[in-house]
Parts: C-alpha cells; structure tokens; sequence
C-alpha cells in the first residue's frame, strides 16, 4: 500500500512523506507521486511511534478494581484470586482491549509479559500492531512445573511463526523469585541459539534482593550474571534497586533496561530507578507502563514526562532527562532495544508514524515539538497513526473499537463476579 502525507510538520518544515510498504522513499515539500491513501496533514506534526517497553497488556480488565494498597495484600487477595479464573477469551478482549488505547496513545510495539500466550498474539495481530510478546514462566522451584514451562516455551516459539511480522515471540521469566536456577540456565540456551530476547522483573522491590541474598549470597543482577543470562538479549524491567555494581555488570553484558516509574510510584516500592547511575554506565534504557492494574492506563508521554521530572528531582540538576533525549529514548533507544533498525522520519527508514494534532492549547505557542511532547500534552494529542504502512487510525477513529471496550468491560465484570 503507498501512503501520501500531505503538508504535513517535520522538523519545523511542511513536508509531504511517501509511503510504500511501510518504507519512506520520499520526504520533500511537494511530492509529486500518486498514492492509495493520501492524509491532509494540515495542522499536524509527523513523528515516530512510540514504544510501551514494558506491560502486562490484558490487566486491562482489572483497571481501577483494587487501587491504592499495600503491595503484598494487593497482590494476594485482590489480583492473584482474579488471574487464578483468567480464561483466553478474558485474555484476548483484555489484551485488545490493551492494543486500542495504545494505538489511541501513539504506541505501536509493545513489550509484553502475561498468561495465555495466544491469546494475546491473536489481539496484536487483529488490531495490527507490532507484540513482542511472552508468557509468564514461573516454575517455583518445582522441577516438574520448570520441565512444563520449557516444554509449554517450545511450542509457543514455534506457532509464533504463524503470528508474524505482528508478534515476536519472547521469554519472559517472571523474577528470580519465581524461576529456578536450573530453567534460567535452559532460556540462556535456547536464547542464544535462537537468538531469542529475555524480558524479566529485575531488582524491582527490597524483598526481591534479601531473597537473593538471602538464597544465592548476590544481589538478583550478580546471580543472574552467575548464571550467564546476562547479554544484549536480556531487557530488565524495573530496576529501583540496581546498586553501581549492579549496573556495571549490566554494562559490560551489553543488558537493557526499562524504567516503569507510574507504577512503581503508585506501588510504593521505596525507591526509583536510578537514572544517573544508569547514564553512567551508559546502559540503554526505554519508558514502560506496566499494567493497567498498577498504572491505570497506557499513555507512554505521561510516563515520559514522569521518568523527566524524575531525574531532575532526584538529582537536583533540571538539565537531567531533558524533553529531546526523553523522547529519543521512547523511540529510537527502544528501537534499538527491540531491533527495530532507523525509527526516524527519512528516507530508506521503516518507522511507525503518528500525526499529533497541534491545534490544541498545550501546544500553542509551538516554540518546540518535543518540549511539548513531553512536558504539556499526553495521548489524546495523537491523531493519526500509521503502523508497517497500513493505517490503523485516522482522525482518532479505530475500526471496530466500540465493541472492543463493550466486550472487555463484560469480561472485567463477569471475571469479579466468578
């Protein structure tokens, strides 16, 4: 399918970008060539997509059901009963659910880690945005469980296949206080013989390194480095209680990170991320939501303007996470995390491409696109958004996205009701 916007704000130029199977083969301020689909651009900002580096896409159903508690009840009596009755169809409207707001937020790949594998790859392929997507693998130490889960594994990588160019398929151990040591080891290999990526919880709460400690005499980064999991594969999430050390080791192994700070602000895990030891360890690092459970909704700016307002705060310095870096983090950096190649607006490149509606009041007086990106709006500024060449909304309308909500909300309800 060929694309033409038209007229449309890039880099502070009108331009007009062509469009041909998801690659631009031209920018220029009157393009000439004849297109399937052309977009008035008028009044809009063309910029790359964004990346949701960390969820848990189907906790969509559980938004606003068990807010503001303690970490350990939170979980124990409120979300494990719920996902205990979890079926795949809950899954799939939960998880469709989860892809309409994000497109509806300029997100078009997701990094993903929840329960009924399928059923999640089947909502990223019909609401065709880019999954990479895990199943939750946790074992507990059982030798039995961890054989099921490898075994489980192996066949959701190969009926991946028949989910592309949508889903990646991914591992996703849960934390090290849920998977055994003999089953990392397995997803070491495998990974690296397939060349698979590993996203996992990592150093998130205090609790989680006195188990380490506790267990293996190393902080959850050093025993995982023990292990060799560690490599340009393996993307930790989370991460407030990574120490310099930590952080050293995830350098020299070439590891990512992703910073979820909504969610661990609202969980109030004691501390955050820490941006300037990671920035001196030059480790790359993307933005996440978390679920909708612990975050409440899936709009990645306002994560961004959080992970900004953060750094500053915690270091004192107002010129730390400035708006230009902040957003080149939430696409290119996470690009790059997930092997994306060129995530910018140029010719030869394949990005995702949203338009952003400037004629709104926080984007007036307009002195500066990412400023204003990160620090003034949110998600409902996206207008138009463009994913591997196909457009999958315009004017803010998504095909089909009101049965999508009816159909989740009826799952959400049935599910507390069970």
């Amino acid at each position: 399918m060929n694309i033409l916007i038209k007229n449309v704000l890039l880099d502070g130029a009108k331009t007009d970008i062509f469009i041909e199977n998801g690659t631009i083969l031209e920018v220029s301020p009157a393009c000439a060539r004849s297109a399937d689909k052309i977009i008035d651009g008028h009044g809009k900002a063309a910029l790359p997509s964004l990346t949701n580096g960390h969820t848990h896409a189907a906790m969509t159903l559980f938004r606003g059901f068990a807010d503001d508690m303690p970490l350990k009840a939170w979980l124990e009596e409120k979300i494990w009963v719920l996902e205990a009755k979890l079926t795949a169809d809950d899954v799939y409207w939960g998880a469709r659910l989860a892809c309409l707001e994000m497109i509806k937020n300029g997100i078009t790949v997701f990094n993903d880690m929840y329960w009924h594998w399928e059923a999640t790859a089947r909502a990223v392929r019909d609401a065709k945005i880019r999954g990479f997507i895990s199943a939750v693998f946790i074992d507990m130490f059982d030798n039995g469980k961890g054989r099921e889960q490898i075994a489980h594994n192996r066949e959701l990588y190969d009926l991946s296949k028949s989910y592309e160019p949508y889903v990646t398929f991914t591992f996703g151990p849960h934390a090290i206080y849920t998977v055994s040591r003999e089953s990392l080891e397995w997803m070491r290999d495998f990974s690296a013989e397939n060349d698979i990526l590993i996203h996992m919880h990592l150093a998130e709460t205090k609790s989680e390194s006195v188990f380490s400690q506790n267990t293996y005499g190393l902080s959850p980064t050093a025993f995982l480095d023990s292990l060799g999991i560690l490599s340009e594969r393996y993307t930790g999430c989370h991460g407030c209680m990574l120490e310099k050390s930590d952080l050293e080791l995830l350098a020299r192994h070439g590891a990512r990170l992703v910073h979820v700070p909504v969610s661990n602000l609202k969980l109030a895990v004691e501390r955050i991320f820490p941006h300037s030891l990671v920035q001196d360890a030059g480790i790359p690092y993307c933005f996440g939501t978390d679920g909708c459970a612990s975050n409440n909704h899936l709009d990645i700016l306002e994560t961004m303007k959080f992970a900004s307002l953060l750094a500053k705060f915690c270091s004192s310095d107002p010129t730390m996470l400035p708006a230009r870096q902040t957003f080149d983090m939430a696409t290119q950096t996470a690009a790059d995390i997930f092997r994306l190649g060129r995530w910018s607006i140029e010719v030869g490149a394949s990005p995702d491409i949203i338009l952003v509606d400037l004629k709104r009041p926080e984007f007036i007086p307009n002195f500066d696109i990412y400023s204003d990106m990160v620090y003034a709006t949110n998600g409902s500024a996206v207008n138009t958004v463009i994913c591997m060449g196909e457009v999958i909304m315009e004017d803010r309308i998504i095909p089909g996205e009101e049965e999508i909500m009816a159909r989740a909300a009826e799952a959400a309800h049935d599910l507390v009701k069970r």
